[in-house]
């Protein structure tokens, strides 16, 4: 084992986050080791949001065009994956190179070193055979990996999994999907429309069952409209794979593909990252930090292994925090506020988008609160009218009946993550419905059904 070697900072992963902090930090002049063992960037860039985004835009691209018909002539479309895929190469991910990100950090200073890095003493990483100690902490950001169910059959067989799927050079002939979340259906959804025959098998009775019932209603109808099998209420039983497909038994029916996709969720090794040797449980499925991200005396955790969703707006968020909460100790900053997670957005990518914020209406009940509710549907909404293809969708509100305040707010439609936003702010400055209420909409635009969904709610607030 090599000396130790003597940094102010390690930063333990280098996933959207992981860089940020770690490139922040150097900037303000402390000395910051990043680990990565895999690409600096992390998820997001190479297998995650970035790339699924353009198969998306693709595929929608085909959607519109086939919306022609009726609104503005005639037309016709051919699919075609290649420039999808040379795109990804080429414009994404750099053929999975991540030079540019590597030289990005170490452009503003930082020290990066390629590796599994372990905790293995308070303050103290080991890549390899070289041992880091860290004179002001470490930043945990060591991200997730997909889930791979215990079904039997499975192992072995050359599934998918979403890092297999944004590099695929060619549309399958047919694909089966298990699991029906954000991912997974996104998925479904674009290579559907480039041709492939596609099955989405979800154990729970829905999809997106994270989501409000209307959404995963409109979804599922939405993939029958387009040719998409949806087997919801059923777990598989065992996979086979005879070389050239793949069979999912489903109790008493099976389903057959060339290719079959894992969605099943993502999770973290806190085992395998050593943090039992901070005082933290390897055997919990997240890391609690306090509002400022410290989860133990000079260690701080963001991003997936926080467990307050595994997405890269919460990482840069967390990580902004811990640059300040670092450098106030330091005495080179400000501390600054701790975290609010009462707004936290998400969007599922499909067509239409499904944005929420903050609780759902079960998710509000449960919490005890006094809760109204209303939809106002975005086809009965002028510019949902207008829109009229492709214009499926609706805005819900849930509000804290007592306090007159949103505390949790869906948005589907054309659109539907952009028209979050003000939904977001509602929510997070707790703005009371009544003057939500008494305040123009521009006319006509998708975020003015949120105007209808107030004036439906009823009340007097």
């Amino acid at each position: 084992m090599d000396e130790p070697e003597h940094t102010d900072v390690v930063v333990l992963g280098m996933g959207p986050g992981g860089e940020y902090a770690a490139g922040a930090l150097a900037e303000a002049g402390l000395h910051v080791t990043g680990v990565e063992d895999r690409l600096v960037g992390g998820e997001c860039p190479y297998f995650g949001c970035i790339p699924s985004k353009m198969m998306i835009r693709a595929g929608n691209l085909i959607a519109e065009t086939r919306r022609v018909p009726g609104m503005a002539g005639t037309s016709t479309v051919t699919p075609d994956w290649a420039p999808v895929a040379q795109r990804i190469r080429e414009e994404a991910t750099d053929y999975w190179n991540d030079k540019v990100a590597a030289d990005r950090f170490t452009g503003k200073g930082g020290h990066l070193v390629r590796g599994r890095g372990t905790i293995t003493g308070p303050g103290e990483v080991t890549v390899g055979a070289r041992v880091f100690r860290a004179g002001t902490g470490i930043v945990i950001n060591s991200g997730t990996e997909p889930v791979i169910p215990s079904i039997p059959g499975l192992a072995g067989t050359p599934y998918w999994t979403n890092r297999d799927i944004v590099a695929a050079e060619q549309v399958p002939e047919s694909m089966i999907v298990i699991g029906g979340g954000a991912v997974g259906a996104e998925f479904a959804q674009v290579f559907a429309r480039f041709g492939t025959a596609v099955t989405v098998v979800e154990a729970q009775p829905r999809l997106l069952s994270a989501e409000e019932p209307e959404a995963s209603e409109l979804i599922e109808r939405i993939f029958s409209r387009e040719g998409i099998t949806v087997c919801t209420d059923a777990p598989a039983e065992r996979v086979s794979h005879n070389g050239q497909h793949f069979t999912v038994h489903l109790g008493m029916s099976a389903h057959v593909a060339t290719h079959l996709l894992i969605a099943t969720g993502r999770r973290s090794d806190l085992a395998a990252l050593g943090v039992a040797a901070v005082g933290l449980d390897a055997s919990a499925p997240v890391i609690p930090t306090d509002g400022w991200m410290r989860a133990a005396d000079g260690v701080w955790a963001i991003g997936d292994v926080t467990g307050h969703g595994a997405f890269t707006h919460m990482s840069m968020y967390q990580a902004d925090i811990v640059v300040r909460d670092i450098l106030g100790r330091v005495g080179l900053g400000q501390v600054g506020e701790p975290a609010d997670y009462r707004a936290v957005p998400r969007v599922t990518f499909t067509d239409p988008e499904i944005g929420s914020v903050g609780l759902t209406s079960a998710q509000a009940v449960s919490a005890g609160l006094r809760v109204r509710t209303a939809v106002a549907q975005v086809p009965y909404s002028a510019r949902g009218w207008i829109h009229k293809a492709g214009n499926d969708g609706f805005i819900k509100v849930v509000e804290d009946a007592d306090r007159s305040v949103l505390v949790g707010a869906t948005s589907v439609g054309p659109y539907g993550g952009e028209v979050l936003g003000a939904l977001q702010m509602a929510v997070r400055a707790d703005i009371p419905v009544g003057t939500l209420r008494n305040m123009p909409y521009a006319y006509p635009t998708f975020y003015r059904a949120i105007e209808d969904a107030l004036r439906a709610l009823g009340g007097s607030s």
